[in-house]
């Protein structure tokens, strides 16, 4: 069962309700563009993902976008599946491309065939999680669980390489879609060697009721002013900004459209932009 359900992550919303409001001659116009499809695009790999571990879902307890804390610092992950006998921490990439592991030096690198750029290594990123996982589960007197990391790539065409030890990075990394499978089969072989069974959905529960929302300021750190935004209702129909209020409803003097429920889109912007800048 999924007992926590991803929703676009709330950055990535106030940049999406700040960018039709803002003009294109903001000064930082194009790095908010920039920005906010950077995380597009990892929330995209991430639904792709979730639709290939939803399987999982009738026989275990899954949560997805869990945001905890331990110690006094803050850790994500992106999916926790918790099985009859381990948890499994599931890392979406949405990498396009060519991407190579290098088990020796620790790093990735992507090509697009054109230019290679490298990027943190996700097996130590996943490997923290698990970390700051075990010491949360440890303080909530939640021990020996076995936790096991995955990677899942979510675009299917992406070609993985590696350089090193290709056999122990196949246990960790794979396309999205045959991540499902791979826990099936770790299930199995932990149950042949004697795994205590968990109650998953009771653990599951547990880290549901110690997780918070992931948020950061992402409309001041680039300066945006209440002023800067461009106030008024978006007609549903065409996308023009201002619409008339007329009669109880909402016209739009660009494509005729009449709505009564138009300024409910405006006042969600206006929670999310313009009363977060008044209250910080």
């Amino acid at each position: 069962m999924i007992i926590k359900k991803r929703r676009k992550p709330l950055p990535l919303e106030k940049l999406d309700a700040a960018i039709p409001r803002l003009s294109p001659q903001f000064h930082d116009w194009q790095n908010i563009k920039s920005d906010a499809a950077i995380m597009q695009k990892g929330y995209t790999g991430e639904l792709k993902v979730d639709y290939h571990l939803e399987y999982l879902a009738n026989q275990y307890t899954i949560l997805q976008d869990v945001y905890l804390k331990v110690n006094g610092k803050n850790f994500q992950i992106d999916s926790a599946i918790i099985a009859e006998h381990a948890i499994y921490l599931v890392d979406a990439k949405n990498y396009s491309g060519t991407i190579t592991f290098d088990t020796i030096l620790k790093q990735l690198t992507r090509s697009d065939g054109k230019m290679e750029s490298g990027y943190e290594y996700p097996i130590t990123q996943v490997e923290n999680q698990r970390f700051h996982l075990q010491n949360l589960l440890s303080q909530q007197h939640l021990t020996n669980i076995p936790i096991f990391c995955l990677i899942a790539i979510s675009e299917p065409s992406t070609v993985i390489k590696v350089i090193g030890d290709t056999e122990s990075l196949s246990k960790i990394v794979a396309h999205g879609a045959r991540v499902p499978s791979m826990i099936l089969e770790k299930e199995q072989q932990l149950k042949q060697e004697g795994y205590r069974k968990l109650s998953h959905r009771k653990i599951g529960n547990h880290i549901l009721n110690l997780c918070g929302t992931f948020d950061k300021n992402s409309i001041k750190q680039y300066n945006i002013k209440p002023t800067d935004l461009m106030p008024g209702v978006f007609c549903p129909e065409c996308g023009k900004l201002g619409m008339e209020r007329i009669y109880g409803s909402w016209h739009c003097d660009k494509c005729d459209n009449y709505s009564k429920t138009a300024h409910l889109s405006a006042l969600s912007d206006y929670l999310l932009l313009v009363k977060t800048l008044y209250d910080e």
